[in-house]
């Protein structure tokens, strides 16, 4: 017997279904592939590269490893060693609409979410227990995978691992809580909680730290606490903030549509962001009224509206039309959610102000198109942006809409 009925509810989520349960109806042409009838700027579209069709389980992310080569994270589903990763390439010829082309490099894996190329030229993968990298080999050519830290906590709510990179060799990944708000099994809210106890408390940010001959992992250990689920972490490469960490908090499951807010946390050493204790604002989570000092922790640097589940974030690449924002694929299902948007970085190089929409409108429209699920996303050397789907099974990509520009230069 499943004793985890929000398991059963997300393995549920990512099973077979019929494809006009999840699918789009393509509404003519953008560029050589099908249009979607999904909200964009002007003088832009939002096309289809991929679906179901070309075998998509739950693709979570999507990252181009050399010049027209993409690398896609396909978890398959919830159940352990489903999961895929694969090569995508797009094709330079051929009638339209065009559709992307894959090769699968590794199978088996175990509910696999980050992907990240290293300061060492190589991509690492997080699967749920293991962190390993590999050279990207030449197309065709087989991964030589070495697995660099091993054992981790693939159990509970949350044991996707997310990675990204900061300066000095510097690693930091996602070490999701076991559980949703911490109660037990007899729905009691114990203090301390015991997901930040143990010889590797979970409900942080880890930082491993690589160096010297052939960029040996030196250390792991928690680099900040008190953070329920950092599907989406990053680093600030460049600016005024440079190497600052940023994290978006998924917060507690509350039912109410506004209640609590998401976060964006700017991550420092050794400091606790208040899970499962506080929300938002240093505000007291339900169970932990006059319990703890909320106080003592970290008060976000911006709040999101509540349940938008942003799952990943990185910043535009400078000479795109998004360089200068942090961008953020929020998946949730209520109102505010199912989108990509940007974030501007203010004089000090952080975050501010409202978000700017890039994929929107997202809602479900029977016979055009179901509601939007973004997951995953990454903008290319010519600067498209592209966002995968899980529970659409999909890969799209936001394009010039017109035939003479292939790329979203400023």
């Amino acid at each position: 017997m499943m004793r985890r009925p929000w398991l059963a509810l997300a393995m549920l989520m990512l099973m077979p279904l019929a494809a006009a349960a999840r699918g789009y109806t393509p509404q003519g042409r953008c560029g050589d592939y099908a249009r979607l009838d999904i909200r964009s700027p002007a003088g832009t579209c939002v096309a289809l590269l991929a679906d179901e069709n070309e075998g998509l389980r739950a693709p979570r992310r999507v990252l181009e490893i050399a010049p027209g080569r993409y690398w896609v994270v396909d978890m398959g589903s919830w159940e352990p060693r489903k999961g895929r990763l694969l090569e995508m390439t797009l094709p330079a010829d051929g009638p339209a609409p065009r559709r992307a082309r894959f090769t699968v490099l590794a199978e088996q894996l175990d509910r696999p979410l980050g992907l990240a190329l290293g300061p060492d030229g190589k991509a690492y993968v997080g699967e749920a227990g293991s962190i390993w990298r590999t050279p990207i080999p030449a197309p065709g050519g087989a991964l030589l995978r070495e697995t660099l830290i091993d054992n981790l906590p693939r159990d509970g709510r949350h044991p996707l691992k997310e990675l990204a990179f900061g300066p000095g060799g510097r690693m930091y990944v996602n070490m999701g809580s076991d559980s949703d708000d911490c109660r037990d099994g007899a729905k009691a809210y114990p203090l301390p909680c015991p997901d930040g106890t143990g010889p590797m408390p979970r409900a942080a940010v880890y930082e491993g730290i690589f160096g010297g001959d052939g960029f040996k992992l030196q250390g792991f250990k928690p680099f900040a606490t008190g953070l329920r689920n950092s599907a989406a972490l990053t680093v600030l490469a460049d600016g005024p903030a440079k190497g600052t960490v940023l994290q978006g908090e998924n917060s507690i499951d509350y039912d109410p549509a506004d209640q609590p807010p998401e976060e964006l946390n700017r991550l420092q050493a050794g400091r606790d962001y208040g899970w499962p204790y506080c929300v938002g604002r240093r505000q007291p989570a339900r169970g932990y009224e006059a319990r703890f000092d909320c106080s003592r922790t970290e008060a976000p640097w911006m709040l999101w509206p509540a349940h938008v589940a942003p799952l990943q974030m990185q910043v535009g690449p400078a000479g795109s039309r998004f360089a200068g924002q942090l961008l953020v694929a929020w998946r949730g299902h209520r109102p505010a959610g199912h989108r990509v948007v940007g974030y501007k970085l203010d004089a000090k190089g952080m975050p501010s102000g409202r978000p700017i929409d890039w994929l929107a409108g997202w809602t479900a429209a029977p016979g055009v198109r179901p509601l939007g699920r973004p997951t995953g996303l990454t903008v290319d050397r010519q600067g498209r942006m592209l966002v995968v789907e899980d529970f659409n099974r999909t890969v799209l990509m936001l394009m010039p809409d017109g035939p003479a520009s292939a790329s979203l230069q400023r």
